[in-house]
């Protein structure tokens, strides 16, 4: 028999064909003839997922992602809804007994659908972002076994592509309230079905007479924080023909060290529910002293608490049930009066975002909650703060929400409205939004309860570039409107006693704790009255950003660069037409205009020249050979580019800036602009640069004046420490070493050091290395690192290349951690160059413990020790170059590199790969997603650094780790 409050996902044994060839109706297929095997014209059906994820699945057409198959796909302006009208199937057990009731639940569908069980129709209205609950407890089999098939339509006016493409195709989407980037965008090809499909999550669950029904938890604040109350209102729907006496319990508990679960509340009252009624219910508040707070990432620890509310009714025992992870936390935001931006605040404290924007994790709607814990852990290793959700994508699913309450980024999560499609794009269109305004609201109405418990969510906003028609913004900013507790003035209220005799419970909102702003570029952002003042969208001179002139107004929203993957990706993801690099195209005026494959060019490839304006970035090192000398070069364009945009907001914290969103961190397919990863999950060098610059403490030259800058936007004061800064040239001498100490960084501050002298000393190399490090006087423990490559100005990175011939003794150990297929790997190398002089204690780079910093958490793995020493050797020239000797020393593995050069070894990056040496032309042998703590890194004479990675091990695949770097092309392996 069924279990209450159980729910059980409907995620395999789905069927599915095309409506037109199936000559049946959905009577018959749900009792008499229903298919039995995937038999054309049935298929095994990705759900939840699209029809297009459901073709390419079983190869009924090729992969969208993949060169240019995506043109030989149909596109449903062409084919005509019918093609992408699609039957799904499934069979499910369930059986109930005595009061029990079942619900079959779609959390949603694109764009509208029958829904067709054991012969009984109901009908799934339109909407992308509505969920659907429907009882169906008088239709189920009475021996359990149950046919479920779903007939799915695509939106009601899925447009054409016009020939020059453009943002939003032909606008038509936005007559309907679903995606609009399906009809293409400058970063994307359009998506041939619309997205049309089962794409989220589909589940029965059990109840008694009495169903919970869209809980809503609020936490208010007093006495600087220490005295919390958890208020929680639901919904309770009686689905009996007789009053329902109910016990409903409301429990919390947070999780201790060892699975062990402390106890914070309990408690239960009694309410009478009237028959056929659905009421709502508001708890006594609840009462915590000084709680756990949940603190963005790089402010704090994410504290969750367990709650769970329980309904019991007289004579039937539990009715249903509910529970999710809550965060105890304030979120405030002002326009803030020194800058023009929008300032935010958590926990009363000020925190300067440096976000990304976020389209959505994959295209053809194929999410997990696997790829969203990537996705969101690797926005929280890049110690991003905030991701906004775009207006022309999705409202993120709650997984995704779970793992940014989990690791700590703040969403933005707008509605969806763009200025390209809802009246401000060229042609003007849809000035009056989509047709149905009601539906609007409908949709937004629902989504706000799916995801008003998380955390994470810290503000609403009507839309990208555009605000809503008028009658759609008055009714958000109704629905949404701020309980007075949250609004500015909410400091003077003292007591939840005031709050609770003089307004109604905040629970009982809609939301009611998160500001509502009506469009992306309004209000605190860009210039604040709808401008178009984002962006820009293109390759920088790195020194731009820390200028003036780059960005006028105290919040970016928007503003974008050059994203080229490893050649790894580029060989996984075309064919070898695709594997020529772009066209070096010399112009008058002394600039170059880069020309890219056909290949390249409609994966919307952004060049990292801009003629008249930024000399090609690439070609500064030297015009590449071929395409992996090019996804090299353009990998160290990618760490300076990004880099320099986030230390140049950071730069002018508070005094110009309030904060920046990058454009974009990835892209839901195989693009080649904006993105710090590509869609197969390897991280370009740009993550790893941001993920330097968006440290929490940070010392950073600004690279328009040389000064030497710190960093503090943590609340506390960092004293006794001291920063050392040394210029290595490619020699491997140290022509400039000096260290400015005692030092005192006061909080949420940008301290000037002093300036770089070296540059205007007397003859300056024309390319050198500035190593500087933050460290505390009493133990040398690192709390910042940053390296650069610079040239004089006016010069160029071309000494770089016979750079690459230094051979540069390496000393690699590693250390292996292994729990089922996770691995844990340290590894620790140093530069065996001999160190001019032993000047300071910092080179071995221990780095002080971050408190808010769980990532590469090894003390729940074993150790194994490894008594192979077999380490792979390379052939041919890199082989008679080196001497590589492995063995192993107190559990550790050891490979030495022997090498009769000097000086640093620069720009090395580590990759995980299925230990198979030799690999077929263009095959992929990266192991992928993989954490790093860092990577493309580089080491001064002397210097030691130590790289914990992460990664799941496919079955049957042993791993090796690859480590290669400017001087080191070749590759060093290490099988695991």
């Amino acid at each position: 028999m069924a279990e209450i409050g159980q729910k059980t996902l409907l995620d395999s044994g789905w069927l599915a064909a095309r409506s037109t060839d199936v000559q049946l109706t959905g009577t018959q297929l749900t009792t008499t003839h229903p298919p039995t095997s995937p038999i054309s014209p049935w298929m095994e059906a990705v759900v939840p997922g699209t029809v297009l994820a459901t073709l390419v699945e079983n190869k009924v057409v090729g992969d969208p992602f993949y060169g240019l198959e995506n043109e030989m796909i149909l596109d449903i302006a062409d084919s005509g809804r019918e093609y992408y009208t699609f039957w799904f199937f499934t069979k499910f057990q369930c059986k109930l007994s005595g009061t029990q009731h079942l619900d079959l639940n779609f959390r949603a569908i694109n764009y509208s659908a029958e829904v067709y069980l054991n012969g009984h129709k109901r009908v799934l209205p339109k909407g992308m972002f509505r969920r659907h609950s429907l009882e169906v407890t008088d239709i189920l089999n009475p021996d359990g076994s149950n046919l479920l098939a779903v007939l799915v339509h695509p939106p009601d006016h899925p447009g054409s592509i016009p020939p020059a493409g453009g943002q939003g195709g032909d606008h038509e989407i936005g007559k309907d309230v679903a995606t609009q980037y399906v009809e293409g965008w400058d970063w994307i090809a359009p998506v041939r079905d619309r997205n049309t499909g089962i794409w989220d999550e589909v589940s029965i669950s059990v109840t008694g007479p009495v169903k919970i029904i869209d809980p809503h938890l609020v936490s208010s604040f007093f006495d600087r924080y220490t005295r919390v109350y958890l208020h929680a209102t639901t919904e309770l729907e009686n689905r009996s023909s007789w009053v329902a006496e109910c016990s409903l319990n409301i429990q919390v508990t947070t999780e201790l060290e060892g699975s062990v679960c402390l106890m914070e509340h309990l408690k239960t009252q009694h309410v009478s529910i009237p028959p056929r009624a659905r009421i709502q219910y508001t708890f006594p508040q609840l009462f915590f002293y000084k709680p756990n707070l949940w603190w963005p990432n790089g402010m704090g620890k994410q504290s969750l608490y367990n709650v769970s509310i329980t309904v019991d009714v007289k004579g039937h025992g539990e009715s249903d049930s509910w529970g999710q992870l809550f965060g105890f936390r304030k979120i405030e935001s002002h326009i803030d009066s020194a800058t023009g931006g929008r300032l935010f605040k958590v926990n009363g404290q000020p925190i300067f975002i440096r976000g990304g924007n976020w389209i959505l994790s994959d295209c053809l709607l194929r999410l997990s909650k696997e790829r969203y814990k990537t996705d969101i852990k690797f926005h929280a290793d890049m110690n991003l703060n905030m991701i906004r959700c775009w207006g022309g994508g999705l409202a993120e699913r709650p997984e995704f929400y779970h793992y940014c309450d989990v690791y700590g980024l703040l969403v933005w999560q707008e509605f969806w409205i763009t200025g390209d499609v809802d009246g401000r794009g060229v042609p003007v269109s849809n000035p009056n939004g989509p047709l149905d305004h009601d539906l609007f609201m409908l949709c937004a109405r629902d989504t706000v309860k799916l995801l008003r418990n998380h955390p994470s969510l810290a503000l609403w906003v009507g839309g990208n570039e555009q605000v809503p028609p008028a009658d759609i913004n008055t009714a958000l900013k109704n629905d949404l409107k701020l309980h007075p507790f949250f609004e500015s003035q909410s400091e003077n209220i003292m007591s939840v006693e005031g709050l609770s005799t003089a307004y109604k419970d905040p629970s009982q909102y809609l939301d009611g704790t998160r500001v509502y702003i009506q469009g992306s570029m309004w209000d605190g952002f860009a210039n604040g009255k709808g401008g178009f003042t984002d962006g820009p969208y293109e390759i920088q001179n790195p020194e731009d950003p820390f200028k003036d002139n780059f960005y006028k107004y105290g919040f970016n929203p928007e503003v974008g660069s050059v994203g080229i993957p490893v050649a790894a990706t580029i060989r996984a993801t075309m064919p070898r037409e695709g594997w020529q690099i772009p066209l070096f195209k010399k112009l008058p005026n002394g600039y170059t205009e880069e020309v890219p494959n056909p290949i390249w060019q409609y994966h919307k490839y952004l060049p990292y020249s801009k003629p008249g304006k930024v000399h090609d970035q690439i070609e500064l090192y030297g015009t590449p050979k071929d395409l992996d000398d090019f996804c090299l070069k353009a990998q160290l364009v990618n760490y300076i580019q990004y880099r320099a945009l986030l230390e140049g907001w950071t730069s002018r914290m508070w005094s110009k800036y309030t904060g920046v969103l990058i454009w974009k961190t990835q892209n839901p397919w195989t693009g080649l602009r904006g993105q710090f990863y590509d869609h197969l999950l390897d991280q370009t060098a740009g993550f790893f640069g941001c993920r330097c610059a968006a440290e929490p403490i940070h010392v950073q030259l600004n690279l328009a004046t040389y000064l030497i800058e710190v960093v503090n936007t943590t609340a506390e004061e960092l004293s006794n420490v001291a920063i050392e800064a040394s210029v290595w040239d490619l020699e491997g001498a140290c022509p400039y070493y000096k260290v400015f100490d005692k030092l005192s960084l006061p909080p949420k501050k940008v301290v000037s050091i002093s300036e770089m002298k070296y540059p205007k000393s007397k003859n300056p190399k024309p390319v050198f290395f500035l190593l500087l490090k933050l460290y505390h006087v009493s133990n040398y423990s690192i709390v910042s690192r940053n390296f650069y490559w610079l040239h004089v100005s006016g010069g160029d990175y071309k000494l770089l290349e016979p750079y690459r011939n230094k051979r540069i003794p390496l000393k690699i150990t590693s250390k292996t951690f292994i729990k089922g297929s996770l691995y844990e790997v340290e590894m620790k190398v140093l530069n065996k160059s001999k160190k001019p002089d032993p000047k300071t204690l910092t080179y071995k780079n221990n780095f002080a413990v971050r408190n808010d910093d769980s990532d590469f958490d090894m003390t729940s793995l074993e150790p194994i020790p490894d008594t192979r020493t077999d380490l792979k050797q390379p052939t041919g020239l890199f082989q008679r170059l080196y001497r590589q000797i492995s063995r192993e020393s107190d559990g550790l593995r050891v490979a030495e590199i022997n090498g009769s050069d000097g000086g640093v070894a620069f720009f090395l990056n580590f990759s995980v790969h299925g230990a198979k040496m030799e690999h077929e032309e263009g095959e992929d042998s990266r192991i992928l997603p993989v954490h790093y703590s860092d990577n493309y890194f580089s080491l001064v004479p002397g210097e030691e650094m130590s790289i914990k990675i992460s990664f799941k091990v496919p079955p049957g695949v042993s791993p090796r780790v690859t480590l290669r770097g400017w001087n080191y092309h070749r590759g060093v392996h290490t099988v695991l």
